[in-house]
């Protein structure tokens, strides 16, 4: 089943591979027995639904999870069931296109203005002035 992204993006099955491996840690018996952690692994270089801006911000996000390949791993092994580690690989493939989808704003340099830079002087001087009235008294002998 595809992975709904947003009302207009949909991740196709074709992009996604899944694997299934035994988890870590305490479980008993059931983890030398049940593979029950998952592994997702999405195409990002060969996908097609996604523009090639997103592509290159989910590179930036994805961090240590993107592969020499070009595709991101996702692993989950919080559940003792395939279905829930799944769910919750899919879920954070999702949230991570999620963050990558908005176009992030253009940071433009800004002059300020006449009275902020006269107040900041202004302010400057009081401060001076405070700090000097602090100092030792002369004597008038």
């Amino acid at each position: 089943m595809p992975i709904r992204v947003s009302r207009q993006i949909e991740i196709p099955d074709a992009d996604l591979e899944v694997a299934f491996i035994r988890a870590s840690g305490p479980g008993g018996q059931n983890v030398n027995k049940v593979a029950s952690a998952v592994q997702l692994r999405f195409d990002l270089a060969g996908t097609a639904a996604l523009a090639p801006r997103v592509k290159d911000r989910l590179r930036r996000l994805a961090g240590q999870r993107l592969t020499d390949d070009g595709a991101i791993l996702v692993q989950a092994r919080a559940h003792r069931s395939q279905g829930d580690n799944r769910r919750e690989a899919e879920q954070r493939l999702a949230d991570l296109i999620r963050q990558a989808l908005p176009e992030p704003k253009v940071r433009r340099a800004t002059k300020p203005t006449r009275a902020s830079q006269e107040r900041r002087l202004a302010s400057k001087a009081r401060a001076q002035r405070t700090k000097r009235l602090r100092g030792r008294v002369a004597r008038d002998d």
